[in-house]
């Protein structure tokens, strides 16, 4: 290549420089009246309660109604081992024992959420309160500091727990109702003494029933029990005024034996198969079923 030519490649590079950034500039750069908008949106107010989910089976009103309330969700897996979420886990258990109620005819169920997604804790007995259920069953799923710990338990309410584990687990689980350590719903300790009394009046002993009756189910099926009692703990999910209440935890996520049984559809489809069975005959004691 010439010397002549050379020079006038060199010498066009900064010109075709310039042309590009000219054409180019407006792609990478937006102009101050590209920026001159606003978006508005109405955030959802606080205070207002969820919708209520539908109600399946039988058209009757007098059939008794279930409440099925899958724990965790959306932003809040809950407890964790690997792909293993306690909000998955809780929701396909839910909807086993939903589908496995309605298979059997005679009773109404509802769940709080049949999808993966955030509900507050205090609209979740909120929910039941509202349908007015006869039954409110919540379902979880463990995790501890040691994989020794395996096993199903059940809780109802109490203002103390009927152990330190029990406690332990209740100031865990009612964490669900915070976001960065925050409080989304508070309530003052004179309402919740007041929610806590009307609850244990009415249905301590309805909860107490089904809870005992889901243990006999457990161990009828050959399915592990963490505690062979009835656990009483101060758990928020379980303040729904006049409704018998259970917080059914079905498991130890990072046990391995547990794990996989929870991880499963043949040991969810147990779990609920249990559960069922025992609401059933709750429900067949009180002449409803």
């Amino acid at each position: 290549m010439s010397r002549p030519v050379q020079l006038a490649m060199i010498l066009s590079a900064p010109l075709a420089l310039v042309i590009a950034l000219w054409v180019l500039w407006p792609r990478f750069v937006l102009s101050p009246r590209a920026l001159d908008y606003v978006v508005r949106f109405d955030l959802p107010d606080g205070n207002m309660p969820v919708d209520l989910p539908r109600v399946d089976g039988p058209p009757d009103a007098s059939r008794p109604l279930v409440v099925i309330d899958a724990g965790h969700g959306g932003f809040d897996p809950g407890a964790g081992q690997g792909d293993l979420k306690e909000k998955t886990v809780a929701l396909r258990i839910a909807t086993a024992l939903r589908n496995r109620l309605l298979e059997g005819g005679g009773i109404r169920v509802a769940m709080t959420r049949d999808a993966d997604r955030f509900i507050a804790l205090p609209d979740r007995p909120d929910i039941a309160r509202r349908l007015g259920a006869d039954l409110f069953v919540s379902i979880h799923a463990d995790s501890a500091d040691a994989d020794s710990a395996r096993g199903a338990s059940v809780y109802v309410l109490s203002e103390k727990g009927s152990s330190e584990a029990a406690e332990r687990f209740a100031a865990r689980e009612n964490q669900a109702g915070r976001v960065n350590g925050v409080a989304l719903a508070q309530t003052s300790q004179t309402v919740g003494a007041i929610l806590l009394d009307l609850s244990q009046r009415g249905t301590q002993s309805g909860s107490t029933q089904v809870g005992e009756l889901v243990l006999r189910e457990m161990r009828g099926a050959g399915l592990g029990l963490h505690r062979d009692e009835v656990q009483t703990a101060a758990l928020a999910v379980l303040k729904a005024p006049d409704i018998p209440s259970i917080l059914f935890e079905t498991g130890y996520i990072n046990n391995p034996a547990d794990a996989e049984l929870l991880g499963s559809r043949k040991g969810q489809q147990a779990l609920a198969d249990a559960a069922a069975r025992a609401i059933r005959a709750y429900f067949a004691r009180k002449g409803g079923a």
